[in-house]
């Protein structure tokens, strides 16, 4: 059990907020009943959108006491109307990356939802913690999609737990319960997992893309420059060689989703493509030890493999 602020957590893993698709109310319900966090991504959609993802998610929840987050992007352009829309309906935990916003702890207090940042610097832990984060998420540069250091999790998890006072969760390369061990054993208190949950029946991306996490090995996992201004893990792909070798083309259709953004493609739409099993044309965010995973699980059934660790 942990326990952030005033909400219980059975078992302390959070499920990771994968954008534009992939973390809906599906797969945040079934993480969430089971004893965990769940995690709707909200980049991408509209405050409205956001909120109908919620209401879904609720109402598949077995009780009131499951917990629910929502990830927003720091770099979304409607970042504050989606972080209305979360507290309006009344969620537990925003969790927000991809830049770092000063004001909203002050902004959830006295509502039921908590901010809770994901850092992967030392000097930014202490930030949040001292703005008042009741928690941070320690995010490594082996993590799936947009990145904040270069450094793996296994680098700077354990500096930031020793130098902290509130809860650690680890972020970045937790694939199997001896990963999630490890993270805990490093000072972590509970660990978020992203690209496990990817390869589940209740994720909601294409049989396709949850095929190639599967079927990669190690080494088929490579970072790429997003339009976002970020690194990013992705699986080697044709358009993945396309954005190394800078060959891509501006954007048709463009609307403004993002703060600052290259534009020298639509990582938006590059993940819609990928999410929909376009292997061609698609963008797959992964991981770097993606290619642990060798078959799809339940929800269920991973978080049964997992229990285990938090109990001893």
């Amino acid at each position: 059990m942990l326990k952030i602020g005033n909400t219980e957590i059975e078992v302390p893993i959070f499920q990771g907020g994968m954008a534009i698709g992939v973390s809906m109310a599906n797969l945040a319900a079934a993480v969430s009943n089971e004893g965990g966090v769940g995690v709707i991504a909200g980049t991408g959609l509209s405050k409205l959108e956001l909120k109908k993802q919620i209401a879904e998610a609720k109402a598949k929840l077995k009780d009131t006491k499951k917990v629910l987050g929502v990830n927003i992007m720091f770099a979304a352009s409607n970042f504050m109307k989606l972080v209305d829309g979360a507290i309006e309906s009344g969620v537990d935990f925003i969790i927000f990356g991809a830049g770092f916003s000063r004001d909203i702890f002050e902004y959830v207090k006295g509502t039921k939802t908590q901010a809770i940042p994901i850092v992967s610097s030392l000097k930014l832990a202490k930030i949040a913690e001292k703005l008042g984060a009741p928690a941070v998420i320690v995010e490594g540069g082996n993590a799936g999609g947009h990145l904040g250091t270069e450094l793996d999790s296994w680098d700077i998890v354990p500096e930031i737990a020793e130098n902290l006072s509130i809860p650690v969760i680890g972020a970045g390369g937790v694939i199997n319960p001896e990963d999630a061990e490890k993270m805990l054993s490093l000072g972590a208190v509970g660990v978020q997992m992203g690209s496990r949950f990817v390869a589940s029946v209740e994720c909601e991306v294409s049989q396709v893309f949850k095929n190639m996490y599967t079927k990669i090995k190690e080494g088929d996992v490579i970072k790429i420059m997003s339009s976002a201004g970020l690194p990013a893990n992705t699986i080697i792909s044709p358009y993945a060689k396309k954005v190394i070798d800078e060959v891509t083309e501006f954007p048709k259709n463009c609307f403004a989703c993002l703060k600052k953004c290259t534009k020298k493609f639509c990582v938006n739409e590059r993940l819609v493509m990928a999410h929909n099993g376009n292997l061609e044309e698609g963008i797959f965010f992964a991981g770097k030890d993606a290619w642990k995973i060798n078959e799809i699980l339940s929800v269920k059934d991973i978080m049964d493999n997992f229990k285990k660790i938090f109990k001893k």
